[in-house]
């Protein structure tokens, strides 16, 4: 196997009596979970037991990557302190894509999620785009900082890391 190819976890038959309901951490109608089990043909970037990462097919800017947990987790709101490491792991991830792209200044990079209600999808995804200086007008409005509907990737560890403190 090559360096960079990744392995597929073998497909699990959905035994699931309720629809809907995440068998073994895959949900049968999430767009994300088909894409990681390779039910879709989208190029997988990163694929491990925990993480993986592809293409926005709506790129907001000249790199557009979305990173997921493999298993399905939900949006932002029903994490964790738990999730952290989580969250971490899928920043790092999103580091290590712009790096193999050759995009080394992290200071002109968004990494972050959209805030339920404003999320398309309800598995955890966070957006890593780069240069962020080169976004869009509509793009900067779709993931601008400090909205009701997009929260950096700092803001939600510091948010999770806080339900901590308090628990």
């Amino acid at each position: 196997m090559a360096a960079n190819e990744v392995t597929q976890p073998p497909v699990q038959a959905d035994t699931s009596k309720s629809v809907g309901v995440p068998d073994e951490g895959y949900y049968k109608k999430c767009i994300f979970c088909k894409i990681v089990k390779r039910e879709i043909g989208t190029e997988l970037l990163h694929c491990d037991d925990e993480v993986s990462c592809f293409r926005d097919i709506k790129p907001g800017a000249p790199h557009h990557y979305l990173v997921v947990p493999t298993k399905h987790v939900g949006n932002c709101k029903s994490l964790s302190k738990d999730h952290v490491p989580l969250v971490k792991r899928l920043v790092e991830t999103g580091k290590e894509i712009l790096q193999r792209n050759n995009i080394t200044d992290l200071s002109d990079v968004r990494f972050g999620f959209h805030w339920p209600p404003f999320c398309s999808v309800t598995h955890l995804h966070l957006h890593v785009l780069a240069p962020a200086s080169q976004m869009g007008f509509m793009s900067r409005l779709i993931y601008r900082l400090n909205s009701y509907w997009f929260i950096t990737a700092d803001q939600l560890i510091e948010l999770l890391s806080s339900k901590e403190e308090t628990s």
